[in-house]
């Protein structure tokens, strides 16, 4: 993950975070979601890019935040169309994987709740920084890597 300044604001962030943490879900010693993706922009990996978007989306409706919608989400929504032409049931699948990645995120208690304190302060905006490409001190996901 990019250093969280150099996003437009905290829910950005998180809805950034949720999205790599649904992809993370899918590893075979967790959910073992596998949609046959040989590289990107192919079928499988545009399948997996909706589920990470759909269960981002339900973790962040479980915090009640609103992320902006990224100029490059058009370009995801496109292959998103195609894979749904050619699988009338890829969104019935989709938004299952979505759902038992969120609660898995959850049950693990991996989520981004905040407490009750935290709810009640608005988070403030943050300043991008001028550069988003990924620098070489940046951690990564805070996951175990497997």
């Amino acid at each position: 993950m990019p250093p969280i300044e150099t996003f437009k604001d905290a829910e950005s962030y998180i809805a950034t975070l949720g999205h790599e943490a649904i992809h993370w879900t899918k590893h075979s010693k967790r959910l073992a979601r596998n949609f046959g993706s040989l590289g990107f922009g192919d079928e499988g990996y545009a399948k997996e890019e909706l589920v990470a978007e759909l269960g981002s989306a339900f973790l962040c409706a479980d915090l009640d935040i609103t992320p902006e919608v990224m100029p490059d989400h058009a370009a995801y929504i496109a292959d998103w169309l195609q894979a749904l032409k050619n699988d009338k049931r890829l969104i019935f699948s989709a938004v299952g994987h979505a759902q038992r990645a969120a609660d898995y995120l959850c049950a693990a208690g991996n989520t981004l709740k905040p407490t009750a304190e935290q709810t009640a302060q608005k988070a403030a905006p943050l300043r991008p920084t001028a550069s988003r490409r990924r620098r070489k001190d940046v951690a990564p996901l805070p996951f175990p890597n497997e």
